[in-house]
């Protein structure tokens, strides 16, 4: 995948999706071969490719006994982001979660969780981006911000890889299949 490229990858449950974003976000290890990510060899350099990487797995990895605020100031400060203050009032705005920002993330929704876990993932505006079936559990409403957002983050010329086995949901957005 070139820089600045948004890859759409296809396929039904099973076909190793969502295992291939793993091995791209350092979570799991290849059998074989080399990785690559922003120049980095993975596993070797694995904080480095972490640094740089932005990612929506099933999992939102949010913490439910913080607020949406406090999830995102901790994340946040993870990455050294300077204006922090303001950078969470523009993504909670983005994602839509500005009303819920002093709410407890255990009593959000599962779309809501799914907003905030791409606040999350797009915080300290990462070169690459790895979204695993972002699509799931979000209303109309938000698959239609999602897919706003993607399209600028693409435009900006970040790479954004991102699995799903729902072509329609994905041709407008993506510069390539696989």
């Amino acid at each position: 995948v070139k820089q600045g490229e948004f890859v759409a990858l296809l396929g039904p449950n099973g076909a190793g999706k969502t295992t291939f974003l793993r091995i791209l976000a350092s979570l799991s290890r290849p059998t074989f071969g080399e990785v690559r990510v922003s120049g980095y060899a993975l596993p070797a350099q694995a904080a480095a490719v972490r640094a740089r990487l932005g990612v929506v797995t099933h999992q939102p990895l949010l913490y439910g006994d913080l607020t949406a605020e406090e999830n995102l100031r901790f994340y946040g400060r993870m990455y050294g982001i300077t204006d922090l203050h303001q950078r969470i009032n523009e993504v909670l705005d983005i994602v839509g979660l500005t009303l819920r920002r002093a709410d407890l993330v255990r009593t959000f929704s599962r779309g809501m969780q799914q907003r905030l876990a791409i606040g999350r993932a797009i915080l300290h505006d990462p070169e690459v981006m790895l979204f695993d079936e972002p699509h799931t559990g979000l209303d109309q409403e938000a698959c239609d911000m999602l897919d706003g957002l993607l399209r600028e983050v693409a435009g900006r010329g970040r790479t954004v890889v991102m699995t799903s086995h729902d072509l329609a949901r994905v041709e407008d957005l993506a510069t390539r299949f696989d």
